[in-house]
């Protein structure tokens, strides 16, 4: 056995060990964190391994943080310690090079252990639990897992009527999350699966939550317990079981102020899904997907103030606007184009400072300069937007949004593989962001890769809440190649009503394909009438968007078989 310390190789390689340890590699937050402060440290840079960039760096929050309000660096290394500690106890209780995270530091400390420093440096063994078999009666072993099972569900139900309470006495009262974007307590969930090794995981999915909640910008999230509820306008609690050899996930959404239970869910999981190394992350993205959103009930009663068309004035503030931008995507009508702008627009709130608002203004910008028929108008409205999206990457460089709009940018004036490495950018920083899955999956079917596109798009149809009329690209375009026609009709219908270019076309060979000349003339029309069109030729418009060839063959025959004059496919008409 080698004396002194580890070596930078054995370092590695013992971090290699660690990170392929399931338990660790089920959750990617703390698997990152590992990796950045062991890399930091060896690399000379001890000296910046601060809460700050540990939460810039590792949690993708903004350069504006504050470790005295948010409390998620101290927490996942609260986790984090612990994993650490559990792993040297079972699965690396023989490996002779450790790493360990000292409490009230972020500092990592590597150590050697012999026989007699093993000991001295991580806590004694504590030895599995053995199951007597059945017949042989109930053992202490199957005693304590009933207890605990009970004092799970006890707390669980106390809880719960604490919140009911709390939010009698909070009746009447105006609700936070009505203009200021909504605070989200997050506790733990509960096991209730009788199996002491599923603790850990379970422990992890809350703070896993956390992280990624907190990664779409438009939600206060925290972690804690029932006694920070009164601080909150939402709780999300949960419990974790077994049944029929599967594991079932269950979230439940509590508004605080009226103690009325807004959403719930439950997820299934079996077979090899159980066995997947990412458990915990996989079940944190799936739930943060349907919460975090636009569409998601935590923002239900800021988008029912902004669809209203209420008046804003005096009472703007990122959130609402980018309630109001989520809500222009979903339906692009100039008049919710500019009433989102001015919102974005409005001096003396921060709005300059903000990358999100910057990166919104700027896809603003370039999606109205649209409508205009003037080519340097367009240009000059272009190069601006860039401009703009630059500024705002600057000054949010880690938000998935801001990488969001401005892989959009990018695909819109044409750099397809640039805006492909800014849509995988922006799908890293926040895996629950179904907009922007949603938007990437279709850029990818407009390159030709449809299969690729209908893998990304299947979850996030799945589990999206409501999906808005711009998520059906991808299920159109899959109908109409798996020969389904009358779903792709269906679908395409639904498609117009976002993109009112290719959505009519997508309907008209769908209608062509099942001779229904109903559908053929109903959509038609929208095609010839369309004055991107008209000045440019529907094919040549559509070759800024789409690359694939062979789509762009399917439509030129659609049309002309539908009477298109041939002049029309490529010039003004």
């Amino acid at each position: 056995m080698s004396d002194g310390a580890p070596s930078e190789g054995e370092i590695r390689a013992a971090l290699q060990r660690l990170l392929a340890w399931p338990d660790m590699a089920r959750s990617g937050q703390l698997a990152r964190f590992l990796s950045y402060i062991v890399e930091r440290r060896l690399n000379g840079d001890a000296q910046a391994i601060k809460a700050y960039s540990i939460a810039v760096d590792v949690f993708g929050r903004s350069t504006d943080f504050d470790p005295q309000t948010d409390p998620i660096v101290r927490v996942q290394a609260r986790r984090l310690r612990a994993l650490l500690s559990q792993y040297y106890r079972e699965a690396g209780a023989g490996e002779e090079v450790r790493i360990t995270l000292p409490t009230g530091r972020y500092v990592p400390d590597f150590l050697r252990a012999d026989g007699a420093g093993a000991a001295a440096t991580a806590p004694a063994p504590v030895a599995a639990p053995v199951m007597p078999p059945k017949r042989a009666g109930l053992g202490r072993s199957w005693i304590l897992l009933a207890a605990l099972t009970v004092l799970a569900t006890l707390v669980a139900l106390s809880s719960s009527i604490w919140w009911t309470g709390q939010g009698e006495q909070r009746i009447g009262s105006q609700p936070n999350a009505l203009v200021e974007r909504p605070r989200l307590l997050i506790t733990e969930f509960q096991s209730l699966t009788g199996d002491f090794g599923d603790l850990g995981m379970v422990a992890s999915l809350a703070v896993e939550m956390v992280g990624d909640l907190g990664q779409f910008g438009t939600i206060a999230v925290d972690y804690g317990g029932a006694a920070q509820a009164d601080m909150a306008d939402y709780v999300l609690s949960g419990i974790v079981r077994r049944e029929a050899g599967g594991l079932q996930f269950s979230a439940i959404l509590t508004e605080v102020w009226s103690g009325g239970v807004v959403w719930n869910r439950t997820i299934g999981l079996s077979g090899s899904e159980i066995a997947r190394t990412d458990l915990v992350s996989h079940v944190s993205d799936r739930l943060s997907m349907m919460l975090g959103g636009a569409r998601g009930p935590l923002h239900r009663n800021a988008r029912t103030l902004v669809a209203n068309n209420s008046d804003l004035t005096g009472r703007e503030n990122l959130y609402l606007c980018r309630i109001l931008f989520d809500l222009y995507r979903e339906r692009s009508t100039d008049e919710r184009a500019s009433r989102t702008q001015r919102c974005f627009s409005v001096s003396g709130i921060g709005m300059e400072q903000s990358g999100e608002a910057q990166a919104a203004l700027a896809m603003l910008g370039a999606e109205m300069a649209e409508s205009t028929a003037i080519r340097d108008e367009q240009d000059a409205a272009l190069a601006q937007a860039t401009q703009r999206m630059e500024h705002a990457a600057a000054l949010a460089p880690v938000s998935g949004f801001v990488w969001e709009q401005r892989a959009r940018l990018l695909e819109l004036t044409g750099r397809h593989d640039l805006a492909e490495a800014a849509y995988s950018t922006a799908s890293q920083i926040n895996p629950a962001n179904s907009d922007a899955i949603a938007a990437r999956a279709r850029h990818l079917a407009f390159l030709g890769r449809l299969d690729a596109a209908i893998t990304l798009m299947a979850p996030v149809m799945a589990d999206s809440p409501d999906p808005p009329s711009w998520y059906y690209a991808v299920p159109t375009l899959q109908a109409l190649r798996d020969q389904s026609f009358a779903v792709a009709a269906r679908r395409a219908g639904t498609y117009t009503d976002a993109d009112r270019e290719l959505g009519p076309i997508l309907a008209v060979m769908a209608g062509q394909r099942l001779d229904n000349v109903d559908i053929v003339n109903r959509y038609l029309p929208r095609v010839l009438d369309l004055p991107s069109f008209r000045t440019e030729g529907v094919l040549t418009r559509l070759r800024g968007r789409i690359v694939d060839e062979g789509l762009l063959r399917d439509i030129r025959v659609a049309l002309l078989s539908a009477g298109v004059p041939p002049g029309a496919l490529n010039g003004p008409f």
